[in-house]
Protein backbone atom coordinates (compact mmCIF):
# COMPACT_ATOMS: atom_id res chain seq x y z
CA UNK A 1 0.00 0.00 0.00
CA UNK A 2 1.24 3.62 -1.08
CA UNK A 3 1.40 5.97 1.62
CA UNK A 4 -0.40 9.29 0.38
CA UNK A 5 2.27 11.63 -1.70
CA UNK A 6 3.86 8.16 -3.06
CA UNK A 7 5.39 7.04 -0.05
CA UNK A 8 9.50 7.86 1.24
CA UNK A 9 11.51 9.16 -1.33
CA UNK A 10 9.36 9.26 -4.35
CA UNK A 11 9.24 13.37 -4.79
CA UNK A 12 10.95 12.88 -8.56
CA UNK A 13 12.33 16.42 -9.78
CA UNK A 14 11.76 16.26 -13.89
CA UNK A 15 14.29 17.91 -16.53
CA UNK A 16 11.58 20.21 -17.72
CA UNK A 17 13.59 21.98 -20.13
CA UNK A 18 14.90 25.52 -19.77
CA UNK A 19 12.46 28.80 -18.86
CA UNK A 20 11.00 30.67 -22.44
CA UNK A 21 13.18 33.69 -20.72
CA UNK A 22 16.27 33.83 -18.79
CA UNK A 23 18.43 36.33 -17.10
CA UNK A 24 22.07 36.84 -16.42
CA UNK A 25 22.90 35.82 -13.09
CA UNK A 26 26.53 36.75 -12.98
CA UNK A 27 29.91 36.24 -14.27
CA UNK A 28 32.46 32.87 -14.38
CA UNK A 29 35.74 34.07 -12.27
CA UNK A 30 37.40 30.79 -11.65
CA UNK A 31 36.97 26.97 -11.90
CA UNK A 32 37.22 25.37 -8.27
CA UNK A 33 37.80 21.52 -7.88
CA UNK A 34 35.66 20.81 -11.11
CA UNK A 35 32.92 23.71 -10.54
CA UNK A 36 32.46 27.40 -11.62
CA UNK A 37 32.90 30.11 -9.32
CA UNK A 38 31.13 33.13 -10.40
CA UNK A 39 30.03 36.42 -8.85
CA UNK A 40 26.42 37.73 -9.25
CA UNK A 41 25.52 40.73 -10.95
CA UNK A 42 22.01 41.12 -9.55
CA UNK A 43 22.09 42.81 -6.40
CA UNK A 44 18.12 42.28 -5.06
CA UNK A 45 17.92 38.46 -5.78
CA UNK A 46 19.66 35.38 -4.06
CA UNK A 47 19.75 32.09 -6.59
CA UNK A 48 18.01 28.92 -5.34
CA UNK A 49 20.20 25.91 -4.32
CA UNK A 50 20.02 23.31 -7.08
CA UNK A 51 18.69 25.90 -9.85
CA UNK A 52 19.42 25.44 -13.11
CA UNK A 53 22.30 27.78 -14.96
CA UNK A 54 22.21 28.13 -18.32
CA UNK A 55 24.10 29.47 -21.44
CA UNK A 56 22.58 32.71 -23.09
CA UNK A 57 21.47 29.84 -25.46
CA UNK A 58 19.40 28.02 -22.70
CA UNK A 59 22.27 25.00 -22.79
CA UNK A 60 22.03 23.66 -19.07
CA UNK A 61 25.51 24.12 -17.57
CA UNK A 62 24.81 22.76 -14.55
CA UNK A 63 23.38 23.80 -10.83
CA UNK A 64 23.45 26.39 -8.20
CA UNK A 65 25.70 24.30 -5.36
CA UNK A 66 27.13 27.19 -2.60
CA UNK A 67 26.01 30.22 -2.14
CA UNK A 68 28.79 32.63 -0.20
CA UNK A 69 29.89 35.85 0.51
CA UNK A 70 28.81 38.81 2.03
CA UNK A 71 24.98 40.13 1.50
CA UNK A 72 26.09 42.83 -0.86
CA UNK A 73 28.40 40.54 -2.79
CA UNK A 74 27.24 37.47 -3.58
CA UNK A 75 29.02 34.40 -5.15
CA UNK A 76 27.66 31.39 -5.80
CA UNK A 77 29.60 28.12 -7.69
CA UNK A 78 27.99 25.48 -10.28
CA UNK A 79 28.33 21.88 -9.96
CA UNK A 80 28.57 20.75 -14.03
CA UNK A 81 26.37 19.12 -15.74
CA UNK A 82 27.59 15.58 -17.28
CA UNK A 83 29.85 16.54 -19.84
CA UNK A 84 30.69 19.75 -19.14
CA UNK A 85 33.87 20.96 -17.82
CA UNK A 86 34.14 24.32 -15.40
CA UNK A 87 37.85 24.66 -17.15
CA UNK A 88 37.13 25.01 -20.52
CA UNK A 89 35.22 28.65 -19.37
CA UNK A 90 36.95 31.45 -19.55
CA UNK A 91 36.90 35.14 -17.01
CA UNK A 92 33.84 36.87 -17.40
CA UNK A 93 31.54 34.18 -19.13
CA UNK A 94 28.12 35.12 -18.49
CA UNK A 95 25.90 32.49 -16.76
CA UNK A 96 21.89 32.63 -16.77
CA UNK A 97 18.62 31.54 -14.67
CA UNK A 98 15.56 31.49 -14.72
CA UNK A 99 13.30 34.37 -13.08
CA UNK A 100 10.98 31.81 -11.12
CA UNK A 101 14.48 30.21 -9.23
CA UNK A 102 15.39 33.58 -7.64
CA UNK A 103 14.47 34.79 -3.98
CA UNK A 104 14.46 38.49 -2.83
CA UNK A 105 17.60 39.59 -0.93
CA UNK A 106 15.09 40.61 1.51
CA UNK A 107 14.51 37.33 2.99
CA UNK A 108 17.94 36.85 4.08
CA UNK A 109 18.18 40.46 5.86
CA UNK A 110 17.49 41.05 9.83
CA UNK A 111 13.00 42.12 9.87
CA UNK A 112 12.64 45.49 10.94
CA UNK A 113 11.09 45.83 14.34
CA UNK A 114 7.97 47.24 14.83
CA UNK A 115 7.91 50.14 17.57
CA UNK A 116 5.51 49.41 20.53
CA UNK A 117 4.71 45.67 19.87
CA UNK A 118 6.44 43.35 22.53
CA UNK A 119 5.94 39.59 22.90
CA UNK A 120 4.37 38.57 26.19
CA UNK A 121 3.30 35.47 27.17
CA UNK A 122 0.30 34.58 29.25
CA UNK A 123 -0.66 31.21 31.40
CA UNK A 124 -4.09 30.87 31.84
Amino acid sequence: MLARGGGRGAFQQRDIGPPDTVLEMGSFIHAVEDEMLCVSIISDKVPYFNAPIYLQNKSLIGKVDEILGPINEVYFSIKMGEGIVASSFKKGDKVYIGNDKLLPIERFLPKPKVPGVTSTSTSL
